[in-house]
């Protein structure tokens, strides 16, 4: 199956996650304009309205760059939350088709509605998985990609090893596998190549740039924390994720309470 033409013409091979509260345009754009897919969760913006706005700056922005340099930025992407719990869904889909956000994000459900609505307009989806389960139902789906959360990435993650969950999917799935989980250098990018992905998926290390929406005390956080501050429990959303100690802490989660929820934290 040939991949998406758009991933030979990166300045590396690299989607910048979507990270929730902290992607904003202004990362979008800078990752697109220096040959990264940028991207960020619809609702980030806390109205339908407002995701408009953003959509229309970043396609702006990236058409004046575009005919001002001479230069194609890369594509920029939208995470939608594909579940009954978002209201939103429908209205801020309506606004990807409106105005054919290139690249589709789907979390907690692969519908092949959706899907098909996207590709109408020539866009892509890529959807979010943890286990061979959830990647057989996105690719009955019709998805266009496979974002591998592999044990160790931030937020709601899986907990395989990222070596035999790109193994294992490679072997039902023939289009494009990204991978996602502590890949934050040059050497974790090759490294997910060498295990057959076509794309590594990086969140952490955009936190720290000047364009990210993140606060001082929480890039002061990332900086000064460890492997061993990385906590996965299901305390916090009764979903399993990934997080910072310091951030636990801070809004008065006990050890002792994350303990007493499935969970481990992951040890340097």
């Amino acid at each position: 199956m040939s991949k998406p033409s758009f991933i030979s013409e990166l300045s590396i091979p690299v989607i910048a996650a979507p990270l929730f509260l902290i992607s904003g345009p202004k990362l979008v754009i800078e990752c697109c304009k220096n040959g990264i897919v940028g991207t960020f969760p619809a609702l980030n913006q806390r109205t339908t309205e407002g995701f408009e706005e953003w959509v229309v700056q970043i396609k702006s922005e990236l058409k004046s760059f575009e005919n001002g340099t001479g230069k194609k930025p890369a594509p920029f992407g939208v995470n939608l939350i594909v579940h009954h719990s978002n209201p939103r869904l429908q209205a801020d889909l309506e606004i990807c088709i409106k105005h054919e956000v290139p690249l589709i994000i789907t979390s907690l459900g692969a519908v092949s509605d959706l899907v098909e609505s996207v590709h109408n307009y020539g866009g892509l989806v890529f959807h979010d998985i943890i286990k061979k389960r959830h990647a057989e139902k996105a690719a009955d789906a019709g998805v266009d990609g496979l974002i591998l959360v592999a044990a160790g990435a931030g937020g709601h993650a899986g907990t395989l090893n990222p070596m035999p969950l790109v193994a294992e999917i490679k072997k039902i799935f023939d289009k494009t596998i990204i991978l996602s989980g502590c890949i934050s250098n040059g050497r974790d990018v090759a490294a997910a190549m060498q295990m057959g992905a076509d794309i590594a998926y990086m969140g952490t290390r955009f936190i720290n740039t000047n364009e990210s929406k993140a606060s001082d005390d929480y890039k002061n956080m990332i900086i000064n924390s460890g492997a061993g501050d990385i906590v996965y429990t299901a305390v916090v959303s009764g979903v399993p994720a990934s997080f910072l100690r310091p951030s636990l802490e801070k809004m008065g989660i006990s050890e002792k309470m994350w303990g007493g929820s499935p969970s481990f934290t992951l040890k340097s």
